[in-house]
């Protein structure tokens, strides 16, 4: 897998894992149903995905060569990045209007 085929890999990633927690009810997708799921679970649930999407980075970029240092900058625009990705989700259940 080339360099370019990687990083739409892990955009495409982000862009399912953070809006995973605002589309459904289970805990942590597999977990039990909960109904409704209160948004500190939905926040925990953003945050334990945004470390994954992170992994799954991490474990692509060690695999095409070396893993480059990355000092708090990165881990912040990365974390704004993942917010940015969750708004479709955050709107789709909590600003709709009902029927």
């Amino acid at each position: 897998m080339g360099s370019s085929a990687a990083v739409w890999l892990v955009l495409l990633i982000a862009l399912i894992a953070a809006n995973l927690p605002f589309v459904n009810e289970r805990l942590f997708v597999v977990g039990p149903r909960l109904a409704p799921k209160v948004i500190g679970w939905r926040l925990l649930e953003l945050v334990v995905l945004w470390g994954l999407t992170l992994a799954i980075g991490f474990a692509l970029e060690a695999r095409a060569g070396q893993i480059q240092p990355q000092g708090w900058e990165f881990y912040a625009a990365l974390g704004f990045t993942f917010l940015t990705f969750a708004f479709p989700g955050f709107v789709w259940r909590y600003l709709r209007r009902g029927r």
